[in-house]
């Protein structure tokens, strides 16, 4: 995922740090061959996740926390078309207080190193952007036959994405907007 990731981050004109583009590849990986862990990270409610997180203590806490921003990273990341305007604010909300409060942990502590958690709080929404860029990859590069194309050329119509539209190109159809919509 890293030069896909490196493309996404230049699309967004994200200056991400080295360890943030890293922990972002990383995190794709992670959810590319999820575990039990992974699996269960958005297993109910943000908001109770969020709760339970915050009500933990020491180590249990910095991992829910982190565990719950790196969820809604990618959910939000990957399926975030599929949520209105105000749903994905709060989600978007929800896992930057996240990555917020697990890099509070950090600060200061004898292990505090890079602020990367502060980093993804702190620009949540552009690291969001990043990763729906590459599930336009990921979709891309996925769509098979008629059916999958057509997905492809739904998606393009919700974002106009040069990814989605380079996919497109590769299958014969040039999709265009025009002054009317879309051709």
């Amino acid at each position: 995922f890293e030069g896909v990731v490196d493309s996404a981050m230049k699309s967004q004109k994200l200056d991400a740090s080295p360890a943030a583009h890293t922990y972002v590849v990383e995190l794709l990986a992670a959810f590319a061959k999820p575990d039990e862990a992974v699996g269960s990270a958005l297993s109910q409610p943000v908001t109770f996740l969020l709760r339970d997180a915050m009500e933990a203590r020491g180590s249990e806490r910095f991992k829910r926390l982190q565990n719950l921003g790196d969820g809604v990273l990618y959910g939000v990341g990957f399926f975030g078309e599929a949520l209105d305007a105000a749903d994905k604010r709060y989600f978007v909300h929800v896992g930057s207080s996240a990555y917020g409060h697990a890099a509070a942990m950090l600060r200061g502590g004898p292990a505090a190193g890079p602020p990367v958690l502060e980093e993804l709080a702190e620009g949540f929404d552009s690291f969001v952007e990043v990763l729906t860029d590459v599930s336009d990859w990921v979709m891309a590069q996925s769509a098979r036959g008629q059916e999958g194309i057509v997905k492809l050329y739904e998606r393009w119509l919700k974002r106009s994405s040069s990814v989605l539209a380079s996919g497109l190109a590769e299958r014969g159809i040039v999709p265009t907007r025009t002054a009317r919509g879309a051709a």
